[in-house]
């Protein structure tokens, strides 16, 4: 008797916790959450209430959300509503409340829900939390419970391209709309590099008036045909100092800082197409559409000359006025450096300041930079290439090139952020290439979900945190931006605020499912590729083509078919770990998967011989 009441104990405890799981479909899931008896209902008549002046923005963005997800109006209005309206939404600044300077509490009882912080940036993300409770099939119950929550870094950015493919600033604001719903807190702009210049600098109107053009071109990246002369360069845009300020402005009011990125001393041709004597060989070029160049067109800005540094003062002057962020991310990476080895200002640069080669000419130049934005107030950060030829003193690095910069900078007491590009680059393919946009490698959902930010032996105090970065090479729409962001980036958003104990996959996807139904309903766009099949193949002792599938989560059929017609549940099931031969004379495979008796991946179609390439 005593072994069944254990056993139904433990079931019952089981039961608990997938009941919390599957009703608290929270991203990123908080550090404490529990669930109480009964439900708060919303209607018309529930009011916001805020008790400080400074919470006027979250009370009317709170009402604006509910509208979009419930379609009315809640009224909003200061004062405390726990003694004035028992059907209150109750946002409350407390200086008493022991969390982080982003933590919030959040209770929801059958009576009232009240959202707390020390902060006004924690009682904002105590709404975001909140938000994502209220159901968007129109039944307005949210379930009694009790959170206490705070993230675990303090830095959870994203990175958007807007030098490769230009977006307008209403695509900008749309990007920061989504992603503090899932808590981030930094958007980086790639502003500048070899394909275009988007930032004005008043002082310097070439660079939006040349470098913010180039001729226009589609097709894959690194294919396309070069410039031509006489041929217009119509394509491309640049963003306003108002614009911008309009920006930083609308992201400060979301808790989000705005990280400007002036990419130097490389890639920079879109820079010296306007102003040509910045390179070190003084020639003229053109912007770069997407054809190659790298090694043939200088787009380094020459170390050897103060008319360089002439430049980025300037340039820098404007920047560290538009944009208050403490940090600015000055690049730093793919630096080619074959020109300055043929320029006899940067060999005198070299001799007078005793550096022995080129990697110690770009750490002469990067530490230039430090100086001079500190002089501005600003803190450098840069690529892990900055730490070739020595890092500057003071410099932040943000590692992309695996996580091994970013160990060698902390270790070295430099402040780091997080950013492998084998977990956190978002232009990867994500699922299998034959049915993905062109790109050149590959990240699934479920490898960025074990990302970890903190590599063993490292001091976690000098880990900001971590951020995905979107290069737009093949991104040239802001809803492709939104196909290639969303879902890993609720990965991202996990990783970089709940406890590294909470990881749980199967928890992750389930709360996956139910945010993707809430991006369709906003219209965002996202992918369904973790549904698809995962095709392995390999040869055998004979040298025969071999297939294995699998998928990257659980319980899901695969069908397949090697006779050029469309598989579905009628066709071959896939039995797990199976190998499968290929039937003589067969030229094509296609794979489907199936859950509860419905399609819910999407077809893939290859090629054997194509399958047969990609055996290593």
């Amino acid at each position: 008797m005593i072994y069944k009441r254990i056993i139904f104990t433990l079931l019952l405890i089981c039961f608990c916790v997938l009941a919390n799981a599957q009703n608290i479909n929270i991203i990123p899931m908080p550090k404490k959450a529990e669930l109480k008896n009964g439900f708060f209902t919303i209607n018309e008549k529930t009011t916001i209430f805020y008790n400080d002046p400074q919470l006027e923005f979250l009370a009317g963005y709170t009402s604006a959300t509910i509208k979009s997800l419930n379609k009315f109006q809640l009224a909003v209005k200061q004062g405390n509503g726990t003694q004035r309206n028992t059907q209150g939404i109750n946002l409350i600044i407390d200086g008493k409340v022991r969390t982080a300077k982003e933590g919030y509490l959040l209770s929801v009882s059958s009576k009232e829900i009240t959202i707390k912080s020390a902060t006004s940036q924690g009682l904002f993300y105590g709404v975001q939390s909140f938000l994502q409770l209220i159901p968007i099939n129109g039944d307005r119950k949210i379930p009694a419970l009790e959170i206490a929550d705070e993230p675990r870094f303090s830095w959870r950015g994203l990175l958007l391209d807007v030098s490769r493919h230009f977006f307008t600033i209403d695509e900008v604001k749309r990007l920061v709309d989504q992603m503090v719903i899932y808590k981030f807190n930094i958007l980086q702009l790639h502003l500048t590099d070899d394909q275009g210049w988007r930032l004005e600098i008043k002082k310097l109107p070439n660079l939006t008036k040349v470098g913010a053009w180039r001729v226009p071109r589609t097709g894959l990246w690194w294919d396309r045909e070069c410039p031509k002369d006489g041929e217009e360069a119509s394509y491309g845009g640049f963003y306003i100092q108002e614009e911008i300020k309009d920006l930083v402005a609308y992201a400060a009011k979301r808790n989000v800082n705005i990280l400007p990125e002036i990419d130097i001393p490389g890639h920079s041709l879109a820079a010296i197409a306007s102003y040509p004597w910045l390179s070190s060989s003084k020639m003229t070029f053109k912007v770069n559409p997407g054809c190659k160049f790298y090694g043939i067109d200088d787009n380094t800005l020459c170390a050897g000359k103060e008319s360089t540094f002439e430049f980025l003062n300037t340039v820098f002057t404007e920047v560290a006025e538009l944009f208050p962020f403490e940090y600015i991310h000055i690049g730093g990476d793919e630096c080619y450096k074959g020109f300055w080895k043929k320029c006899e200002d940067c060999r005198k640069r070299m001799n007078d300041n005793g550096l022995k080669d080129a990697n110690e000419l770009q750490s002469y130049f990067i530490k230039r930079l430090e100086k001079l934005l500190q002089e501005k107030g600003k803190k450098l950060m840069g690529w892990d290439e900055i730490l070739e030829g020595g890092i500057a003193p003071n410099a932040a690095l943000m590692s992309w090139r695996g996580m091994e910069g970013g160990i060698a900078a902390a270790k070295a007491n430099h402040h780091v952020v997080m950013s492998p590009n084998d977990f956190a680059y978002l232009d990867l393919y994500q699922g299998d290439p034959t049915i993905e946009p062109p790109t050149y490698s590959l990240l699934r959902l479920n490898k960025v979900y074990a990302f970890e930010p903190v590599p063993e032996g490292v001091d976690s105090t000098f880990i900001l945190g971590g951020q995905g970065n979107l290069w737009t090479e093949s991104v040239p729409t802001f809803r492709q931006a939104e196909y290639m962001l969303w879902p890993r980036s609720f990965a991202l958003a996990e990783i970089f605020w709940s406890p590294k104990s909470f990881r749980n996959w199967p928890d992750f996807i389930s709360r996956t499912e139910v945010h993707l139904e809430r991006l369709s309903q906003s219209d965002i766009n996202y992918s369904r590729s973790f549904f698809d099949a995962i095709i392995t193949p390999s040869k055998d002792g004979s040298g025969n083509l071999i297939i294995q599938l699998s998928t990257e989560i659980e319980e899901l059929e695969i069908y397949y078919t090697f006779d050029n017609t469309y598989p579905d549940h009628h066709t071959p099931l896939y039995k797990k770990g199976e190998k499968l031969s290929i039937p003589k004379d067969a030229d094509t495979f296609r794979v489907i998967t199936y859950r509860n008796g419905q399609p819910i991946g999407k077809i893939i179609t290859i090629p054997l011989v194509d399958l047969a390439k990609r055996v290593k």
